[in-house]
């Protein structure tokens, strides 16, 4: 058996994954471990529980991939503030002792951290480095069900790339073009991210939440002054409004000025003008990536398209490439994100490096539904449980849908915890609290009595696979919940004319569909299609619903509360469980009421 352990590490979203002759095994993200939300350590955890659940040790492993290279960033480093001179210094002088001591030397600082999980490791020659967006490309390629595609990575930056263009047919892959550093579409919307209040590299999401309460006010003062985009999509940012590149937050006073107002401080209160903002951002950023679209689809002629990357995970901009036509397919890596390099560095080197054979199956990707972590037996479950002192029912397979349906049906939140836990950042209905998408007030419920969040945040549907297009604009899968669009025509309630003239957070409260709890302002949703090959007892479970209820669908977030990871363990969803409105957990087998 041949082991490569793909690490990503020490930016964020820390993570590690394992291929078993090629085929992906296991993939973990250190948060999960270690509940510290976004981890960037060195993913000890991670490795330690791919090495328990495999029975193997360190020296067992043929080949360890970093996701980058460290010497390549350290010169853009260095770069940058030479270009920059004499701004920035401060952080530079900050920056560099702990380059020096650390980061610089990287493959030394890997060995003494895999030395702390196996003293007996001693092949420093199985430490290798790939780069950072061949990484991802790499991810998103690889398990894809396409033999060829064409292939895009966005996100904040790499060692120098922040959006690259590839190629890839059979076992090779090709990158083409790039746009480097400082110029990124990911660190524009980290920019209004934090402009907006919320935290950079973790809370990008809520400006896309956020964007469909306002209007695009400020998309041309954008265009006009902070970024300069071609008609192939390649862009420039005006690097006069912020401050990432050398000093300590993403923008300054001339971004500010330039809006009229200061950052927004995280507890003050959501305004038209911040919504107004989102919207902006979000409407720029689809623009340039359809841009990007449609010259890749010129430049190679190729009806299928893979996406990576933290832009990637944006999902109404990926909503609008389907949308527009522009490739017959599209397959998006699950963990689109940093987590997700670390499985790409191991599947480049396997297929880049090694040069194995890649075999692809148009029907399937070989993500295995991304549910690569941990699991439970019914008898663990048991057991753990008793050591907490729960009280639970153990009903059979049969009952389990029927008593959670009519525990849904009587307008209960339900943590559902099942199978193995997923990889990446949606919650896939292995780790998900899940409800009735019929009740009008159960996305209020959600967001402020189980998940501690901002009112505003929309919640998405899982859908049986074959009902998808009775309900949505969408005729394909979307496994992996990196999808929008629109409810359908015949789902949608007509508003009144008092209702339609409502505006920001006043929208919230207004019944838009037969499921209102999954319908964002905007009439759209965030679309998870399930499959009984994937995940055969969510997929169940969907079926005992609707033929209780004649509705195929069910709300679907992620099982934990606001600044906290997924739950990992049973002993994570239990706690998850007392301290929230969670009414009912399901863990396996086993049954239990607040």
């Amino acid at each position: 058996m041949n082991y490569i352990l793909g690490i990503s590490a020490y930016y964020h979203d820390s993570a590690a994954a394992l291929l078993e002759n090629g085929n992906i095994s296991l993939a973990v993200q250190e948060e999960r471990f270690s509940r510290k939300k976004n981890d960037s350590s060195f993913p000890d955890k991670s490795i330690k529980y791919i090495l328990e659940n495999k029975k193997i040790k360190l020296n067992d492993i043929d080949s360890i991939i970093f996701y980058e290279k460290p010497f390549l960033k350290f010169e853009r480093l260095l770069e940058t503030h030479l270009a920059f001179s004499p701004f920035g210094f401060k952080s530079f002088a900050a920056s560099i002792p702990i380059w020096l001591r650390e980061k610089l030397f990287q493959k030394d600082l890997i060995i003494k951290e895999l030395k702390k999980i196996d003293c007996n490791f001693c092949d420093i020659h199985k430490i290798k480095f790939s780069d950072h967006h061949l990484s991802h490309a790499a991810s998103a390629f690889y398990p894809s069900p396409f033999e060829k595609s064409s292939i895009l990575t966005l996100d904040g930056v790499g060692e120098w790339s922040t959006t690259t263009i590839g190629y890839g047919e059979k076992n090779k892959l090709q990158i083409f073009k790039e746009i480097n550093f400082p110029h990124s579409i990911g660190l524009l919307y980290s920019a209004f991210t934090y402009y907006l209040g919320f935290k950079v590299n973790s809370d990008e999401y809520k400006v896309m939440g956020l964007a469909p309460y306002g209007r695009p006010l400020y998309k041309n003062l954008i265009l006009d002054n902070l970024v300069d985009v071609k008609d192939d999509g390649s862009f420039r940012l005006n690097m006069k409004y912020f401050s990432y590149a050398t000093g300590l937050t993403m923008t300054n006073s001339k971004f500010n000025n330039l809006f009229g107002n200061p950052v927004r401080n995280n507890n003050s209160k959501i305004n038209q003008f911040h919504m107004d903002i989102a919207s902006s951002i979000q409407n720029v950023t689809e623009e340039i990536v359809l841009k990007i679209c449609r010259f890749i689809k010129k430049e190679f002629n190729q009806k299928n398209l893979c996406l990576a990357g933290g832009v990637a995970l944006n999902c109404v901009a990926n909503g609008k490439i389907y949308k527009e036509k522009i490739f017959e397919n599209i397959w998006i890596q699950p963990a689109a994100g940093d987590a997700g390099g670390s499985l790409g560095a191991a599947l480049a080197y396997w297929y880049g490096e090694k040069n194995n054979m890649r075999i692809s199956d148009e029907n399937s990707d070989k993500m295995n539904g991304s549910y690569l972590g941990p699991s439970f037996t019914n008898k663990e479950v048991e057991e753990q449980l008793k050591n907490i002192n729960a009280k639970f029912a153990i009903l059979d397979d049969k009952k389990i849908y029927s008593e959670t349906v009519k525990a849904l049906v009587d307008g209960k939140a339900i943590g559902w915890f099942q199978g193995k836990m997923e990889f990446g950042p949606r919650a896939l209905g292995s780790r998900s609290i899940i409800a009735d998408p019929r009740n009008d007030k159960m996305q209020r419920i959600l967001n402020l009595k189980v998940k501690f969040r901002e009112s505003f945040r929309p919640f998405a549907p899982a859908i049986i696979e074959e009902k998808v297009s009775e309900y949505f604009d969408f005729k394909n899968k979307s496994p992996y919940m990196l999808m929008v669009s629109q409810i359908n025509k015949s789902k949608k309630i007509l508003l009144e004319n008092k209702e339609k003239e409502k505006q920001g957070l006043e929208m919230l409260n207004i019944k838009r569909s037969v499921v209102p709890a999954i319908t964002h302002v905007d009439y759209s949703a965030r679309i998870q299609t399930v499959d009984e090959d994937n995940n055969k007892k969510f997929y169940n479970l969907l079926k005992e619903f609707y033929s209780n209820t004649d509705c195929p669908l069910l709300v679907n977030t992620s099982f934990n509360v606001r600044d906290e990871p997924i739950v990992c363990t049973i002993e994570d969803a239990y706690k998850c469980f007392l301290l929230t409105d969670i009414d009912v957990l399901v863990i396996e087998n086993c049954f239990m009421l607040k």
